[in-house]
């Protein structure tokens, strides 16, 4: 009987990754692993069950000893006092403990044998997924050699594929001993390739392959089978027979879809410089469709494929868009609602899996790299405890069948069905684009750095936003304030506007004074009377520069200068006006799109062969201004307030800050010289080391990292810069 709503289930990025000898397991780099209050945090969402590693690798890792089960007993013991039912993994993408791999014939007896070890130490779990994804596991370790053990060849994959196969069905034999009405809950990834006339075949062949997991499970990779000869001509007949005379077809089909699982096929090289063949064929570029082929994800159409074809329940596994916060929720929004109209048309849909509540590390690179690249889940976990984003909002919502949050955001389209999505040759030719819908986001300042960048994130994020200059909106102006607001109705304002110089708050601190600290608190105000949230912009200059390390938001202010005294100022009265304000200090912008800053002006001399002379007794902490406004609006989204810091990690003294950027587009760093600031005559006075950290959440992404996406954006032709000191 299919039950009349969907559940919500969750789950946590739990792979342990080998590359080479080295592995890296997500669970201890998320902090999950050291934190049993995580579950909690969970079970408020409103979820069912939560997919749970008890991993054969993580407690069993050499060959020989004693199962640790200490960190297994607390994680399950928790989830039953909250009444959350597990779903235990025994794999995630891992090739088990260093002994074995996935060719190893070692493998699934191995599996097998832990399978049952942990049904007898936990008899009361009903669901299971004994290998996570093994055909999307097989692919990338021995098809395309990203993990362990790097085989790059089709029978490689075969044997990987089935020896996974042939774990789960002797694990869920061993499982069932113990607990006959153990469930096989089967997860895999399941998207659709698309091609070009030329390479239709590959693309046949690839939609045949995405449904073997299950096919292979069910019993029904046998002779008339479109893949039986391709994988028996690899000498693995006998185990196709052994397979399909003895299967163990899963009680819930799990589907894994993300926006980019499904794919476009081509054989036009010259029209993708730069991508290389892919391991698939070898003939073609595998691309993702979303940015090719003008019909979109396509989760409810899979939805109804999975249905027709094995005719048991479905549950959505794993749900999760590594974007920004207004892309993460229209995603899951979209999925949740195709489940819902798939179960309205009679589908048994269990479930929606909220997928990686804690986010994950280095899927980027596919976990090829451990560089820290970090995209959040329902919660942040670079903040201690995690912090609650606004998916921590939305799951409920949906659960409760209540209207979501921020309903003018998530029930918009997503950046998967735009049509900036396409790359240029594909994009479709239409009339006009549409408009953006909803109240908007107000952003004054537009002629400014940050509220021009703050622009073209809304643009690419799909948010609604109007930008004002002083003729939309005088700060200086109540009457000017209330009508810009009272016009737009926005349900934010982001004050970008304010005198930006430092040197020039100095010639004239009362003026700065009524702009950057008055007008503010004017316009704060305003908002706080109409119920629509402020962000107030500040700077590193609130401090003194004395305290010998880092800043912290709860560091006390000493400002040595005018621009920094306003800034103070700022902050103590929005605050005091709008209590849910967001305050966000920030520094040393650097970026591609803007023609006038330091690290531009650096590339600008230092390619002409001048010197670059820059303070080497001025620490700051520059900061990319892409990932700032991208920040600055995800906190905004989450509802976010206070104060925050929001810099890349990482400090450096303007000359050390040319002498990167010199680095960073291989240029002469031997041209930049360090001076003392008192030399640059400049009419401020400077704190030596303003170097921001936060204690509420390190946010951004490293100075490195940042250094090296700047490197690589188209730059324009720079300008000379006021002072290379500011």
């Amino acid at each position: 009987m299919i039950a009349d709503r969907i559940e919500l289930w969750g789950g946590t990025e739990c792979t342990v990754s080998r590359i080479g000898d080295v592995y890296s397991d997500q669970t201890i780099r998320s902090g999950h692993h050291d934190r049993l209050s995580d579950l909690a945090r969970f079970a408020a969402l409103g979820i069912t069950a939560l997919r749970t590693p008890i991993l054969w690798e993580r407690t069993l890792p050499g060959a020989t000893g004693e199962r640790d089960f200490g960190w297994a007993d607390a994680q399950l013991g928790e989830l039953r006092r909250l009444g959350i039912r597990p779903i235990v993994g025994l794999i995630h993408h891992g090739s088990g403990p260093a002994h074995v791999d996935l060719l190893s014939p070692d493998f699934a007896p191995g599996l097998a044998e832990h399978a049952r070890a942990v049904a007898e130490r936990f008899p009361w779990v009903d669901d299971w997924t004994p290998v996570n994804e093994p055909l999307t596991t097989a692919r990338f370790a021995c098809l395309y050699g990203h993990w362990y053990p790097h085989r790059t060849d089709e029978g490689s994959l075969w044997l990987a594929l089935l020896n996974e196969i042939d774990a789960t069905r002797l694990s869920m034999r061993e499982i069932r001993r113990v607990n006959p009405a153990a469930r096989l809950i089967q997860t895999d990834d399941l998207g659709t390739a698309f091609a070009t006339p030329e390479m239709a075949a590959q693309a046949e062949f690839e939609n045949h392959r995405r449904w073997l997991t299950w096919d292979l499970l069910a019993g029904c990779v046998t002779q008339d089978h479109p893949l039986w000869q391709r994988i028996a001509r690899h000498g693995l007949a006998d185990r196709l027979r052994a397979i399909a005379d003895d299967p163990c077809p899963a009680d819930v089909i799990g589907i894994n879809h993300y926006i980019c699982s499904d794919r476009f096929l081509t054989h036009e090289f010259a029209r993708h410089p730069g991508i290389g063949p892919a391991s698939d064929g070898g003939a073609c570029i595998n691309i993702e469709a979303v940015r090719t082929v003008d019909c979109g994800p396509t989760i409810g159409g899979l939805l109804r494929e999975a249905a027709a074809r094995y005719g048991t329940t479905i549950a959505i596994t794993e749900c999760h868009n590594g974007s920004s916060r207004d892309e993460q929720m229209r995603w899951f929004y979209q999925v949740w609602r195709a489940a819902e109209a798939a179960k309205g048309e009679g589908i048994d849909i269990e479930a929606v899996t909220a997928w990686s509540l804690l986010g994950a590390y280095d899927w980027n690179s596919l976990l090829t790299r451990t560089d820290g690249q970090y995209e959040a889940g329902a919660f942040d976990a670079r903040s201690d405890p995690p912090r609650a984003t606004a998916m921590t909002r939305l799951l409920p919502a949906l659960v409760r069948g209540d209207a979501p949050p921020l309903a003018h955001i998530v029930t918009g389209g997503g950046w998967w069905q735009s049509d900036d999505r396409f790359f240029p040759d594909y994009r479709p030719r239409r009339d006009a684009a549409a408009a953006l819908d909803g109240p908007p986001i107000l952003i004054t300042g537009g002629t400014g750095t940050l509220a021009r960048a703050l622009a073209r994130a809304c643009h690419w994020r799909g948010l609604a936003h109007v930008v004002t200059d002083r003729a939309a909106l005088a700060l200086d102006d109540p009457a000017s304030i209330a009508g810009a607001l009272d016009k737009h109705r926005p349900w934010a304002v982001i004050n970008c506007a304010g005198i930006v110089s430092i040197d020039a708050a100095e010639e004239d601190p009362d003026l700065c004074r009524r702009i950057n600290a008055i007008s503010p608190e004017t316009v704060a105000l305003h908002c706080a009377d109409r119920g629509i949230a402020f962000v107030q912009l500040s700077s590193d200059q609130v401090f003194g520069g004395d305290k010998g390390g880092p800043y912290v938001e709860s560091d006390a202010t000493r400002p040595l200068n005018a621009y920094g005294r306003a800034k103070a100022e700022a902050e103590r009265l929005v605050a005091a006006v709008h209590p849910g304000a967001l305050l966000v200090r920030t520094a040393a912008f650097f970026s591609p799109d803007d023609r006038y800053n330091f690290a531009v002006d650096a590339v600008d001399r230092l390619s002409g062969g001048q010197t670059v002379r820059a303070a080497a007794d001025q620490i700051v902490s520059p900061t990319y201004v892409p990932d700032l406004v991208d920040a600055l609006l995800d906190l905004l989204i989450d509802g976010e307030s206070g104060i925050w810091h929001l810099a890349n990690d990482g400090g450096a003294s303007w000359a050390d800050l040319a002498r990167i950027v010199a680095r960073a587009w291989g240029l002469d760093e031997s041209r930049v010289v360090g001076v003392v600031t008192a030399s640059l005559g400049l009419p401020a006075a400077r704190p030596s080391d303003v170097r921001l950290a936060s204690e509420r959440g390190r946010i951004l992404p490293t100075l490195d990292s940042a250094m090296l996406r700047f490197a690589h954006a188209a730059m324009p032709v720079a300008v000379p810069y006021a002072t290379a000191a500011e």
